[in-house]
């Protein structure tokens, strides 16, 4: 069913896709379920920590579980079993102990320096590599809970048939990609199914950490001012550490920099190295006249004063720019790129008008991408006509089954990724010729 750990992860992490936004901690298992966490993790973009649980086995019949602990003090007990066992309070406790020093000793080996991840309030998904008996699981489950979890989902890629009844009790949501009838193992269904070492669960932690820290660097935005004619535009504005360029979105109405796609956008453009300024391109009373929207000379000359007041920035005056236009903002993209003196490195259009622009394409001299979406026909068709106009380096790319928006499952994140690929090959600094 699966290739291996990381091809059972990723598809877990489509699946789990309607989680992406929420406050989201991925705890794996160790060892096979962190490689799978990991890549559900990247989906989510969330934060990835292992959870560490160790079975207290009955004194006589180590395999026979009594209870389990985890970090933070926690302790899942099961009084049955202690009883039907005669296990006293002082044979209980030795093992508890043996056990406690076991799994600090694992915790410290895997996370090193870095502290747990907090998971008090937020949504935790256990991610195995598969169910078998359920047993470690279900404590991993009863130990985030205790642990502050508000929501606790168990994810794996594999379990038996009818697994799910065995943990309504401990888990809110379970999910499962494949419930084969006949399952014997949790092996048989990987092509490779080879033993995670503990310095693969190391790097996997520890390149999840790396993305967060790099991600938590683009948490806050500089609000911008731009004076454009009488009008004063306001933006947010995000130069990563060393960035490469810096991209500036035009959008066609005055929300450019409250869109939810834009940001989205913006995000993926951060985390590769590139600065955006998301900008309000009319006033809140501007954007009342309909007309304003479809006024691409208006739009276009509020970008150029825009792109002016980026180059008389410390943090991005030295930065390649490129334009990232929606609708009709990428009609104002490419009208503002067509002027001589635009100095403009790449322009994407997502769902574009260039057609507004046609008497400029000709003198666009950035190479640009255009995007459209399958289903986006009126759209689609306008964008390949004004393709031939264009004289520059140029692509369309068509998403497939998209519509105008883009809201459909994977094409946004198609858009951004496109989107990002097309700026860091064309904004990367070029190399100073030899002499």
């Amino acid at each position: 069913m699966f290739i291996d750990r990381i091809d059972a992860g990723r598809r877990l992490g489509e699946r789990l896709h309607h989680l992406r936004g929420e406050d989201v901690v991925v705890a794996g298992l160790p060892r096979g379920g962190v490689p799978v966490g990991a890549q559900v993790a990247l989906a989510l973009e969330a934060p990835l920590d292992v959870i560490m649980v160790r079975k207290l086995g009955v004194p006589r019949q180590p395999e026979l579980a009594m209870g389990a602990i985890g970090e933070g003090g926690v302790r899942v007990l099961s009084p049955q079993a202690i009883r039907r066992a005669e296990v006293s309070p002082a044979a209980l406790a030795a093992v508890e102990e043996r056990e406690r020093v076991e799994l600090t000793r694992r915790a410290d080996r895997f996370r090193g320096d870095r502290p747990r991840v907090a998971l008090v309030g937020r949504t935790v998904v256990v991610v195995d590599d598969g169910i078998a008996t359920g047993a470690t699981a279900r404590a991993a489950c009863q130990v985030v809970r205790q642990l502050g979890a508000a929501r606790v989902v168990l994810a794996v890629p594999v379990a038996p048939e009818g697994w799910a009844r065995a943990f309504e009790d401990v888990a809110d949501d379970v999910v499962a990609l494949e419930t084969p009838r006949q399952f014997t193992a949790i092996g048989r269904c990987y092509s490779d199914f080879s033993q995670t070492t503990d310095q693969e669960v190391i790097e996997c932690l520890q390149e999840a950490a790396a993305r967060v820290e790099q991600a938590q660097r683009f948490d806050e935005s500089t609000e911008v001012e731009v004076q454009a004619g009488d009008a004063v535009l306001s933006g947010l504005l995000t130069v990563p550490r060393q960035a490469t360029g810096v991209v500036l979105f035009a959008h066609g109405t005055g929300s450019g920099s409250h869109s939810p796609r834009n940001q989205f956008v913006a995000k993926v453009l951060n985390q590769a190295g590139l600065g955006t300024l998301l900008l309000d391109l009319l006033t809140p009373e501007e954007e009342l006249d309909r007309a304003n929207v479809f006024d691409v000379r208006l739009l276009a000359g509020r970008l150029e004063d825009a792109t002016h007041r980026l180059r008389s920035r410390p943090d991005s005056s030295e930065l390649p720019i490129g334009y990232f236009g929606a609708s009709t903002g990428a009609a104002a993209a490419l009208w503002a790129a067509a002027e001589s003196d635009a100095g403009v490195s790449a322009v994407v259009s997502r769902g574009g008008r260039p057609d507004l622009a046609a008497s400029r394409l000709a003198d666009v001299t950035a190479p640009t991408l255009l995007i459209v979406g399958g289903r986006d026909e009126v759209v689609l068709d306008l964008n390949r006509r004004a393709r031939r106009w264009l004289r520059c380096r140029s692509h369309l790319s068509v998403v497939p089954r998209a519509t105008h928006l883009f809201e459909e499952p994977g094409a946004l994140e198609t858009v951004a990724e496109l989107a990002r690929d097309w700026f860091t090959r064309h904004l990367a600094p070029q190399p100073a010729p030899a002499r």
